[in-house]
Formats: structure tokens, C-alpha cells, sequence
């Protein structure tokens, strides 16, 4: 009877939860557009109200995401704010990364990116408000710790799109979304903050090991509840520590790299660590976010809405080190006097250690808007839908290098270091002994520790990326619904819409030499050492402890660059991998064609759409090809192309019980290629003499602005039961054809005759007899394969079994299994096999929760297993790498001021993130035991307090 009691009631509550969600229907469909809606509410949703249960907080959000769920047109997943300015998270992406199917990486001990079954951040689209997000990086994915969760009032997940949805990714599509303020129909004025602080306090003096986060909400109506208006204002300090050991890499040691007899038989077989650039990492994230809506409704049929979105993200990333050249084969010049065994070698010494001592520092500065309206007419036959968006982001990202250390160009063999590892079995892989004390400013100061710069001829005493990334998007659409009285269709739907985004990218790069009056050239008598300035030297930190060492010196690198110390000498063309200036320029149309479908078949009520999207593009990418130092030029260079889809898509919802659905889903979808992918530019390579290997003297690397989108023909069938308010039980299957797949390691046929007139007499000679034409190491779309997957989620309140204190429990939590296989066709060789990029096999995500008069606590857990993972690489490039698997544990309690009481309306919070410490981990060549990256975060707490008026 208890189980029946609760299981009652708790669709009574979702029934009314329906019922207020289908009059605020705005607020639940996309602004720039029409949703299709499934208005299909059983007669058993209907029970009577007195078994109505109230619930709030966590369980009235996981309700509102369970509806959502359960009314999409698609199969969808959703999460809703426990309260305005509420997520159960402290970010979108952690909240996005709990849902069935999605995970999540980090990035400087933030979840960050985002991956949709299986497929990565590049495979996926994300929208505000139904419209499409630019972003701040070099590619598409974006980066949602941008967005503050305190601004966003619930969020959508299409795994299977639907024709009028636009912007639709290959793996799935996000759809955040604000607050709509006639929808909530009530006066609200909310206010929070919190305070956050690292267990492992600040890593470096320069940042601080605490800091914290307030917010303010406010929604009112006005004129008889004809206009809305919905502000909210979110500031965010927040800092995070990093602890990062990075391995150059293991290579096998030669004869005679081992100078002792002390060594085993077989050593020269021995793998080592080759060298390593650990630090200390702080991160200083400071953001402004805000957000306005103003709806008006001037009568029944009209509704127009302005919505504006505006983020400032700033950050400041000390990064203090040592690198370390070890192995002798490298150019170390060190000695290796002892090896403790064969294989990858337990314990290491190394002599003449010359290392270079590192005060980095990343100055990141973002500016995104967002900027939309939307007007809508709706009579009795007829929708039209008019919306006009307008997004940008720009960022700047400075990154300097600064080089200090024992003496220039390793030059003095006395003064080196001796080192000794010692592999460990659990945390970071090594542990280190030395002799050096690198705090001691009269032995290190500013150089070029290992003579960097002597192949340009001047002293590197540092080095500078600075990048500038603008994105700007233009849309329009327009949409016509016509209202059908047929047993089949209900809607009729037709329109069309324009997107214009320029993309563009400008970085300027320079070598650090130490300023003096003969310049930054060693011939010409350059400086090539130097003290550190007492106005740029902080306290010595303990930046490398965790590995064994001792103090370092700690500087500001920006005080030299700004008083003098430092002079900028530019870089050639040849000393970049391909010039780095791109802009990307892209106008696609969209028209679509879509019937709503309500009908029965047999006993059975059947909803769904059944829909064709034309998506003609025309892309174009400027840039410059090099000459590749030959002449000391870049000749611009446009090029580009025209192509088109036709995307169609189906979805059939099938009532198969009053709480059962039963659903289909088949279309294809498309990923454009990252933007960087569609680089224009060229570095080329001349040869003197011809390779027959590659029938050319030319080669290069690049971009290709002429690949085209990912394409995937998908189905998916799913099987989901709702039963008390927020429990639901569902499982879905999908495959997914792949086409068109970018294969960023190809080679592109370019033609070089550019070069011709710098080319030398034998140069031209031999390409006059032969061919101007060679290959570029550059993207292509000649790869294919497949992706297929299983998905089983489950929520259950325990409500439904009893009654009392235990009521109050519940528990949710989804697996995932993924598996792919992506056939590259390369230019050369046969094809081969590989999974695709940022797959993780198994997901799951879980979270015990209770909540009874108030009192509120849970316990997340996200587990992903290894993946291939997308890092920062030099020359503010990117590099991928595979990692193991994570398991990360979250908590949080809490206590609500119930109403009567004199607090009514506060809330208290206690959260821990990372309470394991769960560290990241890369490693290379397939062996978890050559581990490149190992980084730990520690804990990070927050106490918050929020107040509804």
C-alpha cells in the first residue's frame, strides 16, 4: 500500500509539473524555435491532488529534469537549478558531465570540455537559449566553465536531432537556457555567496589559496503580468592548484650512454626518463557573468523576447619549475653513472645536469556576448516564429617563458647538478635527489641555460606567445507553423535560416634576450647573463617538493618584460610549424521541412516528427603560405569551398503505458571541421636534391580549408518508465555510420610553384623537370567507421517504498558503454584501425542523495575510463595523448530554512570536491608505465549561504 501510496503521488505531482510546464511552454522550447512539443498526458496523470507530496530542493530539480526528459520530443537528456541561481553543481560542465551518456575533462583541475557519447568536444554542439555558442579556443568545442551555473535555469541534451534544430552535432546537441520571467510567474529576489579554499592552500606566492563567488537574482512582471524581466549578476574568484609532473618522454639507452661498471648486463636497452618539466602551477580565475531577459506579451497571440548574455574571464597562471635534460642521447650532454635494472629503469643517476629553471606565466583575458531576439505570433492555425542573434568572444592569451639558471649554454661542465630518480609505486611516478640549491640567486640567474638560441646566433633567455582569437556569429531565422486537424499530423512546419561566422586567429611570437648595448646577438657581443632584478624576485617557494627538491627562485617574468631586462627579437617564418595567423570565414544555409505527428496506432497513442534539413555551405580560410625561410616571406593566400547536405531525421514516441515510452530515432547528423583544421596556411620545405619516395622536392605542413564536415547516419531506440515524481527507469542503444571523419594526420597535395622565384638554380632546375606539386602534412576527410553504444539510467526515490525518515533517501545513476572504430585511408600505405579520439568505453555516473525538513546531502561520483585527451602543446598548439581512467567523489550538505520559520528563505551549503584527490594521467606509446602527465588538484571546499526574498 505504501509503494502504491507514494508511486501515486508522486505522478500527481508530476502531472501538475507537466501542467505548469505546458502553460509556461516558452520557457521550456527553444527561442528560435518552435519545439515540437508531445502534449500527450495520460488520464493516470490526472490522480487527485490530495496525494500530492511537495518536494523542493534537489529532488524538485531532478523532478524538473526527469519531466523535461520525459516531454521531449527526442530522446534527450536534462537537468533543471534546484533553485534560482541553484545547480546542483558548482559548474555546468559538472552538471552536464552527471547526465546519462556525457562526461567531462578537466582542464587546470576544472571540468571543462565536454564529451557526448563516447565522441568528444569537437562532436558536439552547444546552444544558449536555442541558439548557437561561439568560443573562446582555436576550434568549436566550448569551454562551459565560462558560464556561470548560477545563470543558467535548466539545460537540454538532444541525442537525437530534430529538423529546425539547428546547429546540431554529430554526437548530441546542449541546449542551455536562462530564466524566462513570465513563465515563473512570480516576484523573485535571490542573492548568494560562497567562499572556496584548496586544501594545499597557494603553490605559488603570487596567487592566493582561497577565494570565492556571489550572486544575485532578480525576476518580476509587470503591467497586469503583460512584461517580464529577468536579471542576474554572478562574480566568481576562484583559485586552483596544481601539482604536474611532465615527462619529455623514454627513450632506450645506446652503447656507451652508461659511463660505470656498476650498471646490469643488458642496460643499454634500458628505457629512462629522457627529461621532465614539472611545476607548481596556481590558477587565478576571476569572472564576471550577467544576464537580462525583458519579455513582453502584449496580448494572448503575441510574444517577443530580448535576451543578452555577457561573460569576462580572466586569468592568471604562475607556473614555477625546473626542467631537466637527462638523457645523454638527447644532447643533454649529462653522464648516466648508475642504472638499477633493464626495462623502464627503477633508479637513475644522472652527472652534469645543466637544467633551465622556469617562471612561466599565462595571462588569459575573454570577453563573450551574447545578444538575441525573438518575436512569435500564435493564433489558432498558425505560428510565426522571427528571431535575430548575435554572439562574440574574444580572447587574448599571453604566454611568456622565462629562462633562468647555472650558466649559459650549459657551457661550464663543473657547475652542473647530479641527479638521482627513483621510481615509486603509487602517486607521481619519481622521486628525485640533488645537490643544487636552486633558491640561491647568486648561482641562478637569468640565461640561456642551454643555449637555445645559438642556432639563430642569440641568447634565448625566454620566449613569448601572444594570441589574440576572435569569433563572431550572425544568425537569422524564420519559421512558419501551420496548425493541422488531421489523425496523423499536428503541425506542419517550414523554415530557413542564415548563419555568418568569422573566425580569426593572430598570434605574434618572439624570443626573450637580455637587454644590453650590443643587442640580443652572441656574435655581436649580446649579454648572455645576467642577476635577477630585486624588483621582480618573490619568496623562494617549494614549487617541486612533492618531487624530492628543494626551494627555487621565484620572479615575476612580466616585471622584466616591462622594465627593460628583457628585449623582444621576432621570429622567422621557418621557425614556425606553419604561420599561425588564419582567419576562417563560413555562410551556411538552413532550410527545413518538419510534420508533428499525433496519432494512434491501434490502441498504442503515437507522437513524434518527421523532418528534412538543406544545409548548403560556403566556407573560406585566409592565411599565408611560407616560403620557409628561403627568402624570409609569406605570400597570402585564400582558398576554400562549396558544398551541401541533406540532413533527414524521424523520431517516433510510442505511449506504450500510462508511464512507459517507447521511442525511435534515426538521422543523419554533421560536425564542421575544428577552425583551426581549416587554416589556409602553409610552411613549405625545399629539398636540393629529389625524393623519389615522395615524387617531389617540396613538402610542407598546414591546414586544409577545403575538408569537409563530419557526417553520421545514426538510430537509436530507447525504452523509458516514469514512476514517482523523479524516478524513472531508462536504457537506449544507438550505431552510428561515420563519413567524411577528419584524419588530422594526412597529407594534401599542394601546388609550391609560389616558390619558384626564390628557389635556387638547382631547385628550380629540378622542379622545372619534375613538378611544383608535393605533399602537405595536413588534415583530409578520408577516414570512416563506426560508433555504437549502450545506455541505462536509473533514479529512484525511496518514497516509494517507505515511509518516516527513510523516505527522504534516493539514488540515480547511469552506465554507459561505448565502443567505436574509426578505418584511416592514409596517402601512403595501407589503411589501418583506431578508436575514435576522446572515446571512454565505460561512463557512469551516480548519487545518493537525502533530503528531509530541510536538510539536504548527496554524494556524486563520476567514472570515465582512459581516453585519448586533448592537451596544450608548444607554440600554443595542441598535442592528444591517452589517459587513465578517473573516478572522482563529490559531496555536499546542506540545511533549508523551511517556511514559518523566522529564516525562512535562507539556505546553508557545505560542498568538497575531489574528496580522493583523483589524479590526471597521460601516458605515451601505449604503455601506462611511460606516464607524460601527472597531475594532482587536492581538495577544494566550499561554504556557501543563499537568501530568497
Amino acid at each position: 500500500m505504501a509503494f502504491r501510496k507514494h508511486l501515486g503521488g508522486g505522478i500527481s505531482t508530476g502531472a501538475i509539473t507537466i501542467a505548469l510546464a505546458s502553460i509556461a511552454a516558452p520557457a521550456l522550447a527553444q527561442e528560435a524555435s518552435v519545439e515540437p512539443q508531445d502534449e500527450n498526458v495520460s488520464e493516470a496523470d490526472n490522480g487527485a491532488e490530495d496525494n500530492v507530496i511537495i518536494v523542493s530542493g534537489y529532488r524538485q530539480a531532478l523532478e524538473n529534469a526527469v519531466n523535461l526528459k520525459r516531454e521531449a520530443p527526442v530522446i534527450a537528456e536534462a537537468f533543471s537549478a534546484e533553485d534560482i541561481g541553484k545547480l546542483p553543481d558548482v559548474s555546468i560542465a559538472e552538471t552536464l558531465g552527471r547526465l546519462p551518456g556525457l562526461a567531462v575533462q578537466r582542464v587546470e583541475g576544472r571540468a571543462q570540455t565536454l564529451s557526448v557519447r563516447g565522441l568528444g568536444p569537437d562532436y558536439s554542439n552547444s546552444l544558449l537559449n536555442g541558439r548557437q555558442l561561439v568560443s573562446s579556443g582555436d576550434n568549436r568545442a566550448v569551454e562551459y566553465d565560462q558560464y556561470p551555473s548560477e545563470l543558467i535555469d535548466q539545460g537540454v541534451v538532444y541525442k537525437v536531432p530534430y529538423a529546425g534544430l539547428i546547429g546540431q552535432g554529430l554526437a548530441g546537441t546542449v541546449d542551455l537556457r536562462t530564466i524566462r520571467p513570465l513563465a515563473k510567474g512570480e516576484q523573485i529576489f535571490s542573492i548568494a555567496g560562497r567562499v572556496e579554499f584548496s586544501e594545499d592552500g597557494a603553490l605559488n606566492p603570487d596567487v592566493k589559496g582561497w577565494g570565492y563567488r556571489a550572486t544575485g537574482t532578480y525576476v518580476d512582471q509587470f503591467a497586469d503580468d503583460t512584461l517580464g524581466l529577468a536579471v542576474g549578476v554572478a562574480y566568481q574568484s576562484s583559485p586552483s592548484q596544481v601539482k604536474r609532473f611532465n615527462a619529455w618522454g623514454y627513450p632506450e639507452l645506446g652503447d656507451g650512454d652508461v659511463d660505470s661498471g656498476n650498471a646490469p648486463d643488458g642496460s643499454q636497452g634500458a628505457l629512462v626518463l629522457g627529461g621532465m618539466k614539472p611545476y607548481a602551477k596556481s590558477v587565478d580565475l576571476d569572472r564576471l557573468g550577467a544576464f537580462g531577459t525583458l519579455e513582453w506579451q502584449p496580448s494572448p497571440e503575441w510574444n517577443t523576447t530580448l535576451d543578452v548574455f555577457y561573460a569576462d574571464y580572466r586569468e592568471r597562471i604562475p607556473l614555477r619549475g625546473i626542467e631537466f635534460p637527462l638523457n645523454p642521447g638527447w644532447g643533454a650532454g649529462t653522464t648516466i653513472t648508475d642504472v638499477s635494472n633493464t626495462g623502464l629503469a627503477d633508479s637513475v643517476t644522472f652527472e652534469n645536469v645543466q637544467p633551465v629553471v622556469r617562471n612561466d606565466y599565462d595571462r588569459k583575458d575573454v570577453e563573450t556576448i551574447a545578444l538575441g531576439w525573438n518575436t512569435k505570433y500564435e493564433n489558432d492555425d498558425v505560428i510565426l516564429n522571427l528571431d535575430v542573434a548575435y554572439s562574440r568572444a574574444d580572447r587574448r592569451l599571453q604566454q611568456i617563458e622565462s629562462y633562468s639558471g647555472l650558466n649559459f649554454a650549459a657551457g661550464d661542465t663543473n657547475a652542473g647538478d647530479t641527479v638521482t630518480y627513483t621510481r615509486t609505486g603509487d602517486g607521481f611516478p619519481f622521486r628525485f635527489t640533488n645537490q643544487v640549491d636552486y633558491s640561491d640567486t647568486s648561482i641562478i640567474q637569468l640565461t640561456d641555460p642551454r643555449g637555445w638560441g645559438g642556432g639563430r646566433g642569440i641568447v634565448q633567455a625566454g620566449f613569448i606567445n601572444d594570441t589574440s582569437t576572435d569569433d563572431d556569429l550572425w544568425t537569422v531565422r524564420g519559421e512558419v507553423v501551420g496548425k493541422v486537424d488531421s489523425p496523423l499530423i499536428k503541425n506542419l512546419v517550414i523554415g530557413a535560416s542564415y548563419d555568418q561566422r568569422t573566425k580569426s586567429r593572430d598570434i605574434t611570437q618572439n624570443f626573450l634576450s637580455l637587454a644590453g648595448p650590443n643587442g640580443a646577438f652572441i656574435d655581436d657581443g649580446a649579454i648572455t647573463r645576467a642577476p635577477i632584478p630585486q624588483e621582480a624576485l618573490l619568496e623562494p617557494i617549494a614549487a617541486l617538493d612533492f618531487l624530492g627538491f628543494g626551494p627555487q627562485v621565484a620572479y615575476d617574468p612580466f616585471v622584466l618584460l616591462n622594465n627593460g631586462t628583457y628585449v623582444l627579437t621576432s621570429i622567422e617564418s621557418s621557425d614556425l610549424p606553419y604561420p599561425g595567423d588564419w582567419t576562417v570565414d563560413e555562410n551556411i544555409w538552413t532550410g527545413y521541412l518538419r510534420a508533428d505527428l499525433d496519432t494512434m496506432l491501434g490502441a498504442i497513442p503515437m507522437t513524434g516528427n518527421i523532418g528534412v534539413q538543406a544545409v548548403f555551405t560556403s566556407q573560406s580560410s585566409s592565411g599565408f603560405e611560407s616560403d620557409g625561410g628561403i627568402g624570409a616571406q609569406q605570400v597570402p593566400v585564400t582558398d576554400g569551398d562549396e558544398y551541401s547536405h541533406l540532413l533527414p531525421s524521424m523520431t517516433l514516441n510510442f505511449a506504450i503505458a500510462d508511464d512507459m515510452k517507447l521511442r525511435f530515432g534515426a538521422a543523419r547528423t554533421l560536425a564542421r571541421a575544428r577552425m583551426d583544421f581549416l587554416n589556409a596556411s602553409t610552411n613549405a620545405g625545399v629539398s636540393d636534391v629529389f625524393d623519389f619516395e615522395t615524387g617531389s622536392i617540396f613538402s610542407g605542413s598546414g591546414g586544409n580549408p577545403q575538408l569537409r564536415p563530419y557526417v553520421a547516419d545514426g538510430v537509436d531506440l530507447s525504452y523509458e518508465w516514469y514512476f514517482g515524481g523523479e524516478g524513472y527507469f531508462a536504457i537506449a542503444g544507438y550505431y552510428k555510420w561515420l563519413d567524411d571523419f577528419v584524419n588530422s594526420n594526412a597529407g594534401v597535395v599542394r601546388d609550391f610553384s609560389y616558390l619558384r622565384p626564390v628557389l635556387s638554380d638547382q631547385q628550380r632546375a629540378i622542379a622545372d623537370a619534375t613538378t611544383y606539386l608535393g605533399v602537405v602534412s595536413a588534415p583530409d576527410n578520408q577516414a570512416d567507421g563506426w560508433i555504437r553504444g549502450v545506455e541505462a539510467s536509473l533514479s529512484v526515490p525511496f518514497a516509494l517504498f517507505t515511509d518516516g525518515f527513510a523516505s527522504g533517501f534516493g539514488f540515480q545513476t547511469s552506465v554507459a558503454f561505448t565502443d567505436s572504430e574509426l578505418t584511416i585511408y592514409p596517402q601512403e600505405g595501407d589503411p589501418f584501425e583506431t578508436d575514435v579520439p576522446g572515446l571512454s568505453k565505460w561512463v557512469v555516473n551516480s548519487t545518493a542523495y537525502y533530503e528531509n525538513s530541510g536538510f539536504e546531502a548527496r554524494i556524486s561520483h563520476r567514472y570515465r575510463t582512459e581516453f585519448l585527451a586533448e592537451f596544450p602543446a608548444i607554440s600554443a598548439s595542441r598535442a592528444q595523448r591517452l589517459t587513465y581512467a578517473e573516478s572522482i567523489f563529490d559531496a555536499q550538505i546542506g540545511y533549508r530554512f523551511e517556511d514559518g520559520t523566522a529564516l525562512e528563505g535562507l539556505s546553508l551549503t557545505l560542498q568538497a570536491l575531489n574528496l580522493t584527490d583523483e589524479p590526471f594521467v597521460s601516458y605515451a606509446n601505449g604503455d601506462r608505465e611511460q606516464i607524460i602527465d601527472y597531475e594532482e588538484y587536492g581538495r577544494t571546499y566550499l561554504i556557501g549561504a543563499s537568501y530568497r526574498f
